[in-house]
């Protein structure tokens, strides 16, 4: 048996093993969903690069954006706040677990590292059905954490990847929640990051800190 609560989904797996080592069991989603599973020991596995899953479409050249915030200004990559600098875009929901760990890290990130050639910004994909309750779930993440970094409604009603695919049509898939696009300061999209370690992964967690650092020190000395 394997069960695990991540603050918004209850999962439950339970197997029965045989002599070769297949497992045999079902999987429990909430008390919705029920799936029957066969699993075989594949000892080469190795999980893919996080920062291979999602990139820019052929015949795209940058990432834009063009979304609300919540004083109903529309904000563009275009805009000045982005111009020669060194771009993180955070594609993320208010309810997504490891959303909020990723946004506690990029808080943390940006008191430690003040720089006028850095500019974060959140595009978020709501549940909510409105766009007024959307917006009052941004502004409660925002004043809980202390994000001084703008969140921008990019859909609400639905957290669907394929829509969301669908209002960032220069990727070729929005895989998970996060995703984190990081933009030099010529506007090239440098690597994109599917997912994130938070600090409940151990290494993986100090890992990603290590590299997140380096990579954007990297794009500001440039």
């Amino acid at each position: 048996m394997l069960s695990t609560f991540d603050g918004a989904h209850a999962f439950l797996f339970t197997a029965g093993i045989t002599a070769d080592s297949t497992l045999n069991g079902k999987f429990y989603s909430g008390n919705h969903s029920l799936e029957p599973f066969t699993a075989k020991r594949n000892p080469s596995f190795k999980l893919t690069d996080a920062n291979t899953l999602t990139f820019l479409k052929e015949g795209y050249e940058g990432f834009g954006f063009a979304f609300p915030d919540s004083e109903g200004t529309i904000i563009s990559a275009d805009d000045a706040a982005f111009t020669d600098k060194v771009v993180i875009v955070q594609i993320m929901g208010t309810w997504c677990p490891n959303c909020l760990d990723e946004s506690k890290f990029l808080v943390e990130y940006l008191k430690q590292n003040p720089s006028p050639d850095i500019a974060v910004v959140a595009l978020a994909f709501e549940y909510a059905k409105t766009e007024e309750q959307a917006f009052k779930g941004i502004n409660r993440l925002r004043d809980r954490l202390g994000i001084n970094y703008p969140i921008l409604l990019a859909q609400y009603g639905s957290s669907d990847k394929t829509k969301a695919s669908e209002k960032l049509p220069m990727l070729n898939t929005v895989l998970s929640y996060p995703t984190t696009v990081f933009i030099d300061k010529q506007g090239k999209v440098r690597k994109i990051s599917t997912g994130f370690n938070g600090p409940a992964t151990g290494q993986k967690y100090l890992d990603f800190k290590e590299e997140f650092i380096t990579f954007v020190n990297s794009l500001l000395s440039e």
